[in-house]
């Protein structure tokens, strides 16, 4: 049973207020040591990114998000919201080639469908991340419709949390498992790229995963290789309560990674906020909350150095070496 009146931006606020007490990630341009933060500068917008709202048809354990179907903290966005942007980029003649979509899940917006037209239309690569459970069920024809229309430029990333239905049904419910790998092989069938949002657990190596997600869409006759790393994105676990460490300058030359490798440095994401009139642009998809990375209301003033002041810059991009665009 989900709770509707359950808080949201706990796990947000508990992350903050964790590292504060440690002296962590409290100051924009030095670490608590005192220490220059790392920063990165945008390079090019390869990929804009749109939050089509926190609400959603599951309440996942883990969400770092905490989307829900309570959760309203990010607004639906409306096809108006995401022409603008689109026109922004036709304008600055950015040469942004992706659009991509995350949530909360999108195809509960019910303008999801309009949207996706439009970026299609206006000749964007569309990337959309799912769970594929139930809300996109609706929506079968049209999504058939617009792939013959647009051969290879639509994309649907769908998120199983692991190979076996107990660790995926713990974190998204039960019955959850079945019925998103039916999803998934519907979707295959009407000839529409579809890739896997998987996690990797702490005790097991990327081989271990790569085999048991292949297992596994072998037995349901899902016709998706992913056991050589394609059709795949494994993402590290995201947790509120490890200790990870701050950035500094000096850590790329240790870590042998470069700024460039960082999504902030080709991505940005639009949301808005319960409350607003204008959505704004972040650097990132994982950081939506916190409004020190507000980058401003529109594209051009998004352009600026962001600096790695939050955890997930160093457990998910830096130390992860993981990308939502991958």
């Amino acid at each position: 049973m989900i709770d509707q009146s359950a808080p949201v931006l706990v796990r947000e606020n508990e992350i903050k207020k964790n590292f504060h007490e440690q002296g962590k990630f409290k100051e924009l341009k030095v670490t608590g040591k005192g220490e220059s933060r790392a920063y990165v500068d945008l390079m090019k917008l390869d990929t804009l990114w749109f939050n089509t709202g926190t609400r959603c048809n599951l309440q996942c354990e883990n969400c770092y998000i905490e989307s829900s179907p309570a959760n309203d903290a990010l607004l639906f966005l409306t096809r108006n919201d995401v022409e603008v942007y689109l026109d922004e980029i036709e304008d600055l003649e950015l040469g942004t080639k992706n659009i991509s979509f995350t949530g909360g899940e999108p195809f509960i917006n019910k303008e999801m469908l309009p949207i996706l037209q439009l970026c299609l239309e206006r000749n964007f690569r569309v990337l959309i991340l799912t769970n594929a459970y139930r809300a996109i069920d609706r929506y079968f024809e049209e999504l058939n419709e617009l792939n013959q229309r647009y051969p290879g430029k639509l994309h649907l990333r769908v998120s199983l949390d692991h190979y076996t239905s107990e660790i995926h049904e713990e974190e998204r419910g039960a019955g959850t498992f079945e019925r998103t790998l039916l999803t998934i092989k519907k979707l295959l069938k009407l000839g529409i790229n579809v890739s896997i949002a998987g996690r990797s657990l702490a005790n097991e190596s990327r081989f271990q995963a790569l085999t048991g997600y292949q297992d596994l869409l072998s037995d349901f006759n899902i016709d998706l290789n992913v056991s050589n790393g394609e059709n795949i994105v494994i993402f590290p676990e995201m947790s509120s309560s490890k200790d990870v460490p701050e950035i500094t300058t000096a850590c790329w030359d240790i870590l042998n990674v470069h700024p460039d490798q960082q999504m902030c440095s080709s991505e940005r994401m639009v949301v808005k906020r319960k409350g607003s009139e204008h959505p704004v642009v972040l650097p990132c998809t994982l950081i939506a909350y916190d409004e020190q990375f507000e980058l401003g209301e529109t594209l051009k003033e998004s352009f600026q150095r962001v600096y790695l002041n939050h955890p997930y810059c160093a457990q998910f991009c830096v130390l992860g070496g993981a990308s939502c665009s991958a």
